[in-house]
This record gives C-alpha cells, sequence and structure tokens, in this order.
C-alpha cells in the first residue's frame, strides 16, 4: 500500500472510532431489541450455556447465537455495562468503513475510496446502527464482505471466493437467512445480466464453497434443532418467513417506507442516488451496443461495477420493501452499495463538469436537506402537540421539555445545506461541497451524543434502569422482583436478574407473587400505582425516579444510594455484583 493509502486508512480510522465508539455507553439501553440482546449475552455468561441464548430465563429463538457470542466475550473483558453490550456492533462498523475504502480503493483508484469510505461512515442510518446493541452493523459487515469477495473473485482473484462463502455464512449465523438473501439477491441478477454464469461455475468454487458455507452456519441450527425440535423450528419459521409474511410488533408501514428512510437515513449523499442509478444503466446499455455479449476475462468492463452495486441496491430495495415488516434499520446493508454509487458519480462530476444529472441532484440535496433542518427545528413544537401519547411510555415526557438539541442540530443542518448548495453549484468551488456535507453530518451526530442523548437518557430511558438496578443489590437469590408495565427487557439486565413481568391489564397475576414469603420489589410506573390490586396496597415506596416508582413489601438495605447503572458494572469474570 502507498503513503496516501496509509493516511487515508488512518484518517477513516480516527473518524469512525470517534463516531463509533465516542460516548458509547451515554444512552441507557432502548427496548426492545437492545435490552433483549444485552441480557441475553448476560444470561449466556451467567448460565454458561453458549448454545442456546435465553432472556428471563427462557430459550430467545428470534436470533441466532453469533451477536450474543460478541457481547458475551466483550462482558468477559470489561463487565456488563452498556458501553461493553454497544461496542461489537462499533468495533464491525470501524471495520465496515476501513473494508469498504480497501475495496473501493483497489477497485476505483484512492480517491474514489477516501469519498465512499466517509459517505458510507458520515449519514444517519449508519451511525445509529453501529451504536446500538443490535445484530445489524455485524451482520451488513460480513454482507459486504462476502459481496466484495464475490466481485474480487470473479474478476481475476478466485482465492476470494471462499471469503464470499465465509461473509455469507457467518451472515446468516447473526442475523439468519436474510444475511445470505442480500448477498443471492445481488449475486443472482448479476450473473444472469452480465452472462457469467459459466465463468463463476467454473473458477467459483461452489461445491466446495456450499461446503464451507454449511460446515461453518449449519452446526449451531443442527444442535439446536436437536435440543428443541419443533419448538425451535416454529419460531425461528416466524422470525424470517412470517416476519417477510406477516406484519409483526406492528411495524407494518407503507409499502414506501423505505423511500423517505433512504432518503433522509443516507443524507446529504442520497440526493445523488437517482442520477448515479441513471447514469449506471446508461453505461451498462453503451457497453452491451459497444461489445455485445462478449465477455472480458479479468478486470471488468468500464461502469460494470456502478452495475454491481445498483442491481444490490435496488433488489435489496425491493425486496426489503415488498416484505410485510418494515423497520429503518433492516435496509442498512444496502448502504455500501449506495455509498459505491454515490461515491463514483460524485467523483466524475468533478471531472467532467457536464455530468448528466448534477445539478438536479444539488437541488435534491438542497430540498431534503431544508425539510430535514426544519423538521427538527420543529420537534419541540411537535412534542407539546403529541406530549400526551409521549407520556404513556415516557412518564415525565409532561414535566420535562425536550431541550435545545434538536434546534441546535436543525440550524446546522439548514446552514450546512445552503453552503453545499453555494459550494455544490459552482464549478470551481464544487469540491468543498463534500466537505461541507461531511461535516455537516459530523456536527450533528456530536451534538446528538454531547446533548441530546444524555438528556434523553436521564429523563426518559434512565430512571426505571437506575430503580432496576437498585433492586438488583437489594435482593437475594430467593427474592423476587416484578416488573408491571410495558415491557422494558432492559431492566432484568441492570437488576441482574430475572424478572416476574406482568402488562397491564393482567394484575390479576400479581396476586400469587405477592403472596410468597421472603422479600418482593416491584417496579412500575408511577401512574400505574392505581391499578396494583388490594394485595399491593401494603407495599411501601422505597426510591422514585422520573416518573417510576419501587416498592417493597420490607425497607431496604439503610443508605444505600440510587447509583446509575452504568457506573457500577458487573464483575467481568463471575458477572455478579
Amino acid at each position: 500500500m502507498t503513503d496516501r493509502t496509509w493516511v487515508h486508512l488512518l484518517l477513516l480510522l480516527s473518524l469512525a472510532t470517534l463516531f463509533f465508539l465516542f460516548g458509547l455507553g451515554t444512552l441507557g439501553l432502548t427496548d426492545r431489541d437492545e435490552g433483549s440482546n444485552a441480557e441475553a449475552a448476560r444470561e449466556m455468561v451467567e448460565s454458561g450455556d453458549w448454545v442456546t441464548p435465553t432472556l428471563n430465563g427462557e430459550p430467545r429463538f428470534q436470533k441466532p447465537v453469533f451477536i450474543y457470542w460478541l457481547m458475551s466475550a466483550a462482558y468477559r473483558l470489561f463487565g456488563a455495562s452498556e458501553f461493553t453490550a454497544r461496542l461489537p456492533s462499533a468495533c464491525f462498523g470501524v471495520a465496515l468503513v476501513l473494508l469498504h475504502y480497501l475495496f473501493l480503493s483497489r477497485a476505483r483508484g484512492p480517491q474514489v475510496g477516501l469519498v465512499g469510505g466517509l459517505m458510507l461512515l458520515l449519514n444517519v442510518e449508519m451511525l445509529a446502527i453501529g451504536r446500538l446493541a443490535l445484530t445489524d452493523s455485524v451482520m451488513i459487515f460480513f454482507t459486504t464482505m462476502s459481496l466484495y469477495a464475490f466481485w474480487l473473485g470473479l474478476h481475476g482473484r478466485r482465492h476470494f471466493f471462499w471469503l464470499f462463502y465465509l461473509g455469507a455464512a457467518l451472515a446468516t449465523l447473526t442475523k439468519g437467512p436474510v444475511g445470505p438473501a442480500v448477498a443471492l439477491l445481488t449475486v443472482i441478477p448479476y450473473l444472469t445480466l452480465t452472462r457469467r454464469w459459466g465463468q463463476y461455475w467454473r473458477s467459483g468454487f461452489p461445491l466446495a464453497g456450499l461446503a464451507l458455507f454449511l460446515c461453518v452456519a449449519a452446526p449451531w441450527y443442527a444442535v439446536m434443532l436437536a435440543i428443541h425440535g419443533a419448538r425451535y423450528t416454529t419460531s425461528a419459521q416466524a422470525d424470517t418467513v412470517g416476519r417477510f409474511l406477516h406484519v409483526i410488533g406492528g411495524h407494518g408501514f407503507s409499502v414506501l417506507f423505505y423511500v423517505p428512510i433512504l432518503l433522509f437515513g443516507f443524507f446529504p449523499w442520497s440526493g445523488f442516488l437517482p442520477a448515479a442509478l441513471f447514469q449506471a444503466a446508461q453505461q451498462w446499455r453503451a457497453v452491451r451496443q459497444d461489445e455485445g455479449s462478449t465477455l472480458i476475462q479479468g478486470d471488468e468492463r468500464q461502469g460494470e461495477l456502478e452495475v454491481f452495486a445498483a442491481l444490490w441496491l435496488a433488489a435489496g430495495f425491493l425486496f426489503f420493501s415488498v416484505s410485510a415488516t418494515r423497520l429503518p434499520h433492516y435496509i442498512g446493508p444496502l448502504y455500501p452499495a449506495a455509498a459505491i454509487l454515490t461515491a463514483c458519480y460524485w467523483i466524475r462530476s468533478l471531472t467532467d463538469p457536464a455530468t448528466k444529472g448534477l445539478r438536479p441532484s444539488i437541488h435534491l440535496v438542497t430540498v431534503s436537506g431544508y425539510l430535514l433542518g426544519l423538521a427538527l427545528i420543529a420537534l419541540p413544537t411537535l412534542y407539546n402537540v403529541y406530549v400526551d401519547m409521549i407520556s404513556k411510555e415516557f412518564p415525565m415526557a409532561a414535566q420535562v421539555d425536550p431541550g435545545t438539541g434538536a434546534v441546535v442540530a436543525g440550524t446546522i443542518v439548514l446552514i450546512g445545506t445552503a453552503l453545499f448548495r453555494y459550494f455544490g453549484l459552482s464549478e470551481e468551488r464544487r469540491p468543498a461541497a463534500f466537505w461541507v456535507g461531511g461535516a455537516t453530518i459530523a456536527l450533528v451526530a456530536l451534538v446528538a451524543i454531547q446533548i441530546v442523548l444524555p438528556r434523553f437518557s436521564r429523563y426518559f430511558i434512565g430512571p426505571p434502569q437506575e430503580l432496576a438496578y437498585v433492586a438488583g443489590v437489594n435482593l437475594g437469590p430467593g427474592d423476587r422482583l416484578i416488573l408491571y408495565g410495558p415491557p422494558k427487557p432492559s431492566l432484568m439486565f441492570y437488576a441482574r436478574r430475572r424478572a416476574v413481568l406482568i402488562k397491564p391489564g393482567q394484575e390479576q397475576d400479581l396476586l400469587p407473587h405477592l403472596a410468597q414469603p421472603g422479600r418482593t420489589m416491584l417496579l412500575l410506573p408511577s401512574r400505574l400505582k392505581p391499578k396494583l390490586p388490594p394485595e399491593g396496597a401494603g407495599l411501601q415506596v422505597i426510591l422514585e425516579r422520573f416518573g417510576y416508582s419501587l416498592l417493597a413489601n420490607e425497607p431496604m438495605v439503610p443508605g444505600l444510594p440510587a447509583v446509575p447503572p452504568a457506573s457500577r458494572p458487573v464483575n467481568p469474570h463471575g458477572m455478579g455484583r
């Protein structure tokens, strides 16, 4: 590698480490996925069962095991906390940016590699995914590694095909069939369109590769099937095929749901996607007209990488759009493809001012930027309008204003968008527009990390978690913690113990637990206290914290401080208090 490459890698490593790791433990674990994943990994270390993930002592079949292995390793090394629960996602986010740069600089040169790496890093969606204790950051790394390896293997470096199969297998161990599905949705139409099936069968080790895939991905699934039988297959099918065919968790939304998600999640670079996709299609048609169906072995034809990325983006976007269950982070695996397209298009626009679609693209960035900025500035007003609805989930919403963070972020977006337009529409000043766009997202991210997230955690996320921690240090092995209210799996993580879960409307289920001997603690939103059965009237209020109450049938240890849970990590080896 050249000195220039090392400088680029150091820059990307520094920025990715900053934005993925800085303040990673500032926000308490969100519910439900983050809390469930973090607690399942904690229970894995506590139980020593490295095969079957559990949540509250019951098998958790929703996700494969690899993310729990990664989190458990972080817990063993550094203790269980918000930071270590999110550490695997952050590390794989950093690795993804570096992988993207190495691939793109090899395929299109270091300048395109640097621009593409920064575009993949500096957007709202990828920054969020890389800072949450979810499966997505890890899965995106492996699907991206798989597709990059496929490309390199098909274009003269056939040993990379082994990484294609390995990446698909590890993606399967991370998030199930959706991992290899992303790769196949790209590979199959690409091989068909380019008529490279014969080349793949000759040089791609298809049978040996399939054997490698099965050797890596299948054993854990086979063991789970042997242990749990139909119970596992039924649950796994519901969480994979079921999510595609049926709405789960109320996350249906419109079939156009991912259009604004991609537009604002990949802002500001998303403004160049329509023109980049159109240009990729034009390039391919020109190549086909000039060369007919003749294949060029070795390096790809001009523009073929953009066609590969366009198929990756378009096929994946269609797949996730027709799926019945839709969530913003589901399209995360498409962002590397989007970064390839926009980086190639942007560099081309700098060398060729007559690049088609450039001015409309800048106008699209401008419109979406102004909409995003105004929406952020309007958030406090919308918060006050819907405060009653918000209070059902966060009890203190009516007593706490949302703060200035959203207004500051919105102002930054408006100013950045105006500057982007000013520089982008000028041929001489156009290179500066890229740095303005990147700096805008970087500043917004820092505002979120330093201002928005700490306030949100303090008043909305943290209060019940602090009470859960206090309950956990006061309860012995034979005592009970009851969590009454909307499900919050994160509270078991902070309590470091299993809990009895009672939803609103199931108050009669409290009675058997309240009647048992020993110490009982009940954590609930304060607004639900009037709904407790008469048997709960004798419980003492131990602590109250921003709309949440901790009740007990006995006094707690005198003088015990209500310390925020993040400051009390568990023992990294014994997982005890």
